[in-house]
């Protein structure tokens, strides 16, 4: 019973419209009342479940803000259907499987609500809704703050979430809400989350901290665009992307992140204008795999708290920064393996404790009219295959400019280092550059020193006031026999008007002084995720017996055609190895393999155990696996291809040389494409060497089948090939299922049903990952476990372990 009565003013004209009254209830109020009547309610405690379905204006006394209690016991204790007017209420529910307060109807407007429940969700907006919501506060610590979903929409201004026990602000289901002035904080999960096709949130001037989780999370192709928003305080991330996931960020902050101030994966695209990111403690843009992408346009990253590199971009991913400065770092620009690229223009790197840019594993940085001042070295291009360009960059008051080591090949272009305390730039350990039209002045050490023989460029370069010359060449100089040392052309120092040939010695190498030392290894990013970029040799590991290997191939989940066909050609192998003991001819196998099939099913894993196999066989002397692609063969000019394929099938010598994508040395638009070269170097080379090195092509099947039509001698080299199909939905169970045994969970009743049906209706597009996404599957239920339990006082075991079918994610486009 209600504790008040409920004034309904007639506010129409119409004679059939009735009269003003009081009613003993809520329901009994809403039921008379027509479009356009105010229904003013008496202060008290109603325990009922309204529904509001009409154009009506419901709201408490005034003067009296609170005092309004609509409290049932159970069920949705406000339900909005239609444009009506709800304002200065107190809403409080008890249903953990429903919301406080529903949208599902019109565009009503919700004023000064105050929201303190244990519901699924605060305020729940769904289907074609459209509301706007004004000075409302949400108290849920049993579950989302605000939910927008199925289609949903509407304003939120100058809203608060006070505490959640899930995310802040939920959106999925293709809704799109805006939020303007909004508050979120103290939420056990993500503070903004947005996630499914067609998902956006627009955010303005708003807040989000004190956060157990990520500030704002983007993921499964959802959208977000932030303008003058703060994200601080989060227990992880500052912001996550994932998944085909958008974000624009204009005129925000990030900081004081204890993780990343901003992560992205999985072919997210993130755009930042006129934002500061500050005080976090590993990465202010961690950004990773292909098709993966920041743009940075006139943004300050800066203080970090960590020992990790100011931007971290890896396996494939891209960066843009332009206008933008990085300063008060460890390391400014680390970018990591083949495909990983930086575009840096007009931005100032400052005050790197170590490297301000380094490239390695065969990624590339582009630095075009950029400043980089007072780090220990400028850019340090590391190992074969990674290079790019600087031009027309300054580098002032480091140790040592710029250090090019291991195979890097960088083109560096009227660049000028001033006062670095070692040499202005330093080549050793088989790296190679070209320098042109550069200069270096006052260096407490050499302008240009290169040792080792190693192949440098120089053209037109000027070095200027140098402590201990201006070029020095150790172990083969310009005019070295065969090839090796330096090529030097125009290059004149003030010690006289062209650079004389020099004496060779055996010069003491010069390094810059960072703690780890010139050749110290990288910077960890995840313990779990990577390893050292500079590897510490390792004794090499007793060979298997045949058996073992084979045991391990039959333990993979599936692929049973692939172990009939590996099992097979071992047998072949095994048996014209005794017949040839027992005097007898043996039958020639031919060892290259071709594999087909989607991303995810395995086939880098069989190539490295088909390589042990032949090892433990005697076949191969080493049985390693190089896995190379296209960037790693294929040179920019003439001549460089050859040499790069040369080089990837000496590495691969004793093992198997796994060429993944192997299409894309041939694309159907070749024109001048060098991939050609590297398709002619390799046939050539499986022949001269046919006993040394296994060659395994991987790829989609149409694509592998006009791959192999390319040169005449590709397809009588590859005599066997394997496909891979993809994996069923009991294999992809199986896959959790084990790695759920690994890592101590396990499923609950009902769970390996729920796992089953959801694999068998995920799409099976082109971004299907087979194996990657069965994993990626147990990891979303870990994260949705954890969720869940964090809330728990006292977790049981059980509470602990166990995984259920409601911890499974949303299926994607779901």
């Amino acid at each position: 019973m209600a504790q008040g009565t409920v004034q309904v003013t007639h506010t129409g004209t119409s004679r059939w419209r009735r009269r003003t009254g009081e009613y003993a209830s809520l329901a009994a109020a809403l039921e008379a009342a027509s479009d356009g009547d105010v229904l003013t309610v008496a202060p008290g405690t109603y325990r009922e479940n309204l529904v509001v379905q009409r154009a009506v204006t419901l709201r408490g006394p005034e003067g009296s803000p609170g005092s309004v209690r609509i409290a049932p016991v159970d069920g949705v204790p406000l339900t909005v259907r239609a444009s009506a007017v709800v304002q200065d209420l107190h809403v409080e529910g008890q249903d953990a499987s429903a919301p406080a307060v529903l949208v599902e109807e019109g565009t009503p407007e919700l004023t000064d609500l105050r929201i303190m429940t244990r519901s699924s969700a605060g305020i729940e907006v769904r289907a074609e809704a459209r509301p706007t919501v004004r000075r409302c506060t949400v108290d849920n610590p049993a579950g989302v703050g605000i939910a927008v979903v199925d289609g949903g929409g509407g304003v939120f201004e100058d809203c608060e979430v006070v505490a959640a026990g899930q995310s802040g602000v939920a959106v999925r289901g293709g809704a799109r809400p805006r939020l303007e002035r909004c508050r979120v904080h103290h939420t056990s999960g993500a503070g903004l989350s947005v996630t499914g096709d067609n998902s956006s949130l627009e955010g303005f001037g708003c807040e989000v901290y004190e956060v157990k989780g990520s500030g704002v999370q983007v993921t499964g192709r959802g959208t977000a665009y932030l303008t003058d928003c703060d994200v601080h305080r989060t227990t992880a991330d500052g912001v996550t992307l994932d998944t085909d996931a958008v974000l624009t960020l204009a005129d925000c902050r990030i900081h004081d992140v204890p993780e990343n101030a901003v992560d992205l994966r999985s072919r997210a695209v993130l755009t930042l204008t006129r934002t500061t990111v500050r005080q976090f403690g590993r990465n202010g843009l961690s950004v990773w795999d292909p098709g993966t992408r920041v743009d940075a346009n006139q943004c300050e990253i800066f203080d970090s708290t960590g020992d990790y590199p100011a931007v971290w971009i890896s396996d494939g991913a891209t960066v843009v920064l332009e206008s933008c400065r990085v300063h008060d770092v460890p390391d400014a620009l680390f970018v990591l393996d083949r495909g990983s690229r930086a575009d840096v223009v007009d931005s100032d790197l400052a005050q790197v404790r170590n490297t301000a840019v380094s490239v390695s594993d065969g990624a590339t940085a582009q630095l075009d009219d950029c400043r980089i001042k007072d780090a220990a070295t400028g850019a340090w291009f590391r190992d074969h295959g990674s290079g790019g360009t600087l031009s027309g960059c300054t580098v002032d008051g480091v140790q040592t400019g710029v250090i090019v080591t291991k195979g890097a090949d960088p083109t560096v272009e009227r660049c000028t280092i001033t006062s670095p305390a070692e040499a202005g730039f330093y080549v050793s350990a088989g790296g190679r550059g070209s320098f042109h039209n550069c200069r270096v002045t006052d260096s407490g050490g050499y302008g240009f020193h290169v040792i080792d023989g190693c192949r440098t460029t120089l053209r037109k370069c000027r070095t200027e006031r140098c402590a201990r010359g201006g070029y020095e060449f150790a172990d083969g100089g310009p005019d070295a026999a065969g090839g090796g040392g330096a090529l030097v052309e125009d290059c004149t120092s003030d010690e006289s008007t062209s650079l004389r040939p020099p004496v060779r010695e055996a010069a003491v190498q010069t390094v810059p002084a960072p703690a780890a030392g010139l050749l110290g290894s990288i910077p960890g990013q995840r313990t779990t995720e990577q390893e050292g970029l500079v590897a510490v040799p390792e004794p090499a590991a007793p060979a298997r017996s045949p058996e073992a290997v084979l045991g391990e191939l039959d333990a993979l989940v599936g692929l049973e055609s692939v172990k009939r066909e590996v099992r097979a050609l071992t047998d072949m192998i095994e048996v014209g190895r005794r017949r040839r003991e027992a005097g007898l001819k043996a039958a020639s196998v031919r060892r290259h393999l071709v594999f087909t099939g989607s991303p995810g099913t395995g086939k880098t894993t069989v190539a490295r155990l088909y390589g042990e196999i032949l090892h433990s066989l005697g076949v191969l002397e080493k049985g390693h696996l190089v896995e190379v692609s296209r960037v790693d063969l294929v040179g920019e000019h003439i001549g460089s291809t050859a040499i790069r394929t040369q080089e990837a099938f000496d590495r691969a010598r004793g093992g198997v040389l796994f060429i993944d994508e192997a299409y894309a040395l041939s694309p159907e638009d070749s024109g001048r494409d060098f991939g050609r070269e590297a398709i002619d170097t390799l046939v050539k080379l499986m022949e001269d060497h046919r006993e040394a090195v296994v060659v395994i092509v991987a790829g989609y099947t149409a694509e592998m089948e006009r791959f192999l039509t390319v040169n005449p001698g590709v397809a009588s080299r590859f005599s066997r090939t394997i496909t891979f199909g993809d994996y069923g939905p009991e294999e992809l169970l199986r896959i959790v299922e084990q790695q759920a045994e690994e890592q101590e969970y396990r499923l609950a009743e009902g769970a390996s049903e729920a796992l089953l049906k959801y694999f068998a209706a995920i799409p099976k597009g082109p971004a299907f990952g087979n194996g990657r996404t069965a994993r990626q599957t147990f990891e979303a239920m870990v994260e949705r476990h954890a969720g869940r339990v964090a809330q728990f006082t006292a977790p049981s075991t059980d509470d602990l372990t166990l995984l259920y079918p409601d911890d499974l994610p949303e299926l994607p486009g779901a």
